[in-house]
């Protein structure tokens, strides 16, 4: 469920004499995603998204997703379009909240990626990483390694009733990830959020990627690591299962469009266990924090930990492909 602001006519009024897109006709909650109240708009013989940003969005980063999506939307990059209203800005304001408007993508989600799906989808992460080196801006991951420490010490002694030890585990892993961690590889801007469900398919084929509100500047493999992690494990009852002819073809779909280096090829494995960390520390803040009752669907932290035990036996970039 993601309607988490709840909007009328009168609202719909209002946004109406913003933009020039003219009246709409009908509207309508979208229940899919946690982040953000997202509604679907009926304007004429066309569809809009209007986003409304709740508390896990910062504002301020809000200029730099808006320009990141329309400076793509121009590059080719299959992405919804942010739309100006009548002062020239992307950014207004519904029920005291920021918002925007975005063009309306079409396709839809898969429940599951096909060996193919995987290929095609590495390729166009592979050519929205080159596309990205055309646009100068900068947003720092605000879930980085830097800000792992912060989050682990967030956590108190209920993190054991996750799983046995779990805090000291984390702990252990997190040294070690930090330790290794390298500091000089091919980075630019990353989307940082490609779950199965902001990759959209059309009449069966890729059509495009959604919800770049988690972007920002990082290394490229890193979002590979984050790919691997979401798309390449099946879930068999309650067990996470690598699925390396998934990953294989993910990688090689990225590397017919993009070459990885020695050192990210070197690096890989690190970052899939830093990515899979990243996940079960901010799945178990969540798990612990979150209200019972509360709209947004828990998801369960043991998930990313299955994910980090896999990736702690693995060493080398064949292991992947």
């Amino acid at each position: 469920m993601a309607v988490f602001t709840k909007i009328n006519y009168s609202d719909i009024s209002k946004i109406e004499k913003l933009f020039n897109l003219g009246k709409i006709r009908k509207f309508e909650g979208i229940k899919q995603g946690i982040e953000n109240t997202n509604y679907l708009i009926f304007i004429k013989n066309k569809k809009y998204i209007l986003t409304i940003f709740e508390k896990r969005v910062d504002s301020k980063d809000l200029p730099f997703f808006m320009k990141l999506m329309s400076r793509l939307y121009k590059l080719k990059i299959k992405c919804p379009q942010p739309v100006k209203n009548k002062k020239g800005s992307f950014i207004f304001k519904v029920k005291n909240k920021k918002a925007c408007i975005v063009s309306f993508l079409s396709g839809t989600d898969k429940k599951e990626l096909s060996n193919s799906d995987c290929f095609s989808v590495g390729k166009n992460i592979a050519k929205l990483h080159l596309v990205s080196k055309k646009i100068k801006l900068f947003r720092k991951n605000s879930f980085s390694l830097s800000s792992w420490p912060t989050l682990l010490s967030k956590l108190d002694s209920r993190a054991n009733n996750i799983s046995k030890n779990l805090k000291n585990v984390m702990k252990n892993d997190l040294i070690n990830i930090k330790q290794n961690w390298p500091k000089n590889l091919p980075k630019g801007i990353i989307h940082c959020d490609l779950f199965i469900d902001n990759i959209f398919f059309y009449k069966k084929k890729f059509y495009g990627f959604i919800d770049f509100y988690f972007s920002s500047n990082d290394f490229y493999i890193y979002e590979l690591a984050i790919c691997i992690n979401a798309l390449c494990f099946k879930k068999r009852k309650n067990k996470f299962i690598f699925d390396k002819t998934k990953s294989s073809k993910l990688l090689k779909g990225y590397i017919s469009i993009r070459k990885l280096n020695i050192n990210e090829m070197k690096y890989f494995n690190l970052m899939c266990r830093g990515s899979a960390l990243r996940y079960l520390l901010t799945r178990t803040f969540d798990y612990l924090n979150t209200p019972k009752n509360a709209v947004i669907k828990i998801k369960d932290p043991k998930e990313y930990l299955q994910k980090l035990n896999f990736h702690r036996k693995l060493r080398s970039f064949k292991d992947y492909i």
